[in-house]
């Protein structure tokens, strides 16, 4: 085992699903903020199809997860991974984050970079303020409910015309957003707020591959641009089509971006 960077894993380690079969090349997958490892069901098939074992877990407060009381930091939610690794005998993956999970996914490249191979970055940013927005948004949640955002949250998640296409799928997202523990959404809410991953960016060395939405209004593709000059031999990909859950909007393009990326 090796040795646990900064930050302190949650009692019980956080819930995670496996798919795909034992001893092929692990690839983790890391959500946003307000979403379960649901969120993940359209690339599970590709990239199993493609060889590999899929580890999909939900954040700490969020799932099948503890929730444990008080504000989080990323340091705090990168050990979580970094536990649940070490409980699957994993020395070293393949690990792709959108949004939230993608500041997961760079904090683990910097900071534990003998557990990252190969890192996708979707939908991110290393510094998504201003944290009032974040500390405002986490008393919201606490007072009223994850309910009480769920409605503006998906409103971001896809472009206009996806949801109007898909309402089934945009009502799943807003039930998985209000059913998030009020706590676990606003301590998460928290790591977000204190969060300034610039400084880290040029340490990564895995090869990573940074993927923006065109029409995401949460982490618009400057972003991304951001951290592919910061990341020493980043690619970067905009999708024409997608906001800022891109993997399910843009399902197809994802996965063979991924499968390509991690192959």
């Amino acid at each position: 085992m090796t040795a646990r960077p900064t930050g302190s894993p949650v009692a019980g380690g956080v819930h995670a699903q496996i798919d795909g079969p034992d001893g092929a090349p692990a690839v983790v997958l890391s959500g946003s903020l307000g979403s379960t490892l649901e969120m993940w069901d359209p690339q599970v098939g590709a990239l199993v199809a493609a060889g590999f074992r899929v580890v999909r877990y939900d954040h700490r407060g969020h799932g099948r997860s503890p929730v444990p009381r008080g504000p989080a930091t990323i340091a705090d939610l990168g050990a979580d991974v970094v536990d649940l690794l070490d409980r699957l005998e994993l020395p070293r993956v393949r690990f792709a984050g959108l949004s939230l999970g993608g500041m997961v996914g760079m904090w683990l490249a910097a900071n534990a970079p003998e557990r990252i191979d190969r890192l996708a970055l979707m939908c991110t940013s290393p510094l998504l303020g201003p944290p009032e927005n974040w500390t405002d948004r986490a008393a919201t949640v606490r007072a009223q409910g994850t309910g009480a955002v769920a409605g503006a949250v998906v409103g971001r998640w896809f472009t206009p015309g996806h949801a109007s296409a898909h309402p089934g799928e945009a009502a799943r997202m807003r039930s998985m957003v209000a059913e998030t523990p009020a706590e676990g959404y606003a301590a998460c809410c928290e790591a977000i707020a204190g969060m300034d991953l610039r400084s880290d960016l040029g340490r990564i060395t895995a090869p990573t591959l940074v993927v923006a939405g065109a029409h995401d209004p949460a982490t618009p593709p400057d972003h991304a641009e951001r951290i592919a000059a910061a990341v020493p031999g980043a690619r970067r990909h905009v999708l024409d089509g997608g906001a800022h859950l891109a993997n399910r909007e843009c399902a197809d393009e994802v996965n063979r971006l991924l499968t390509a990326h991690f192959a």
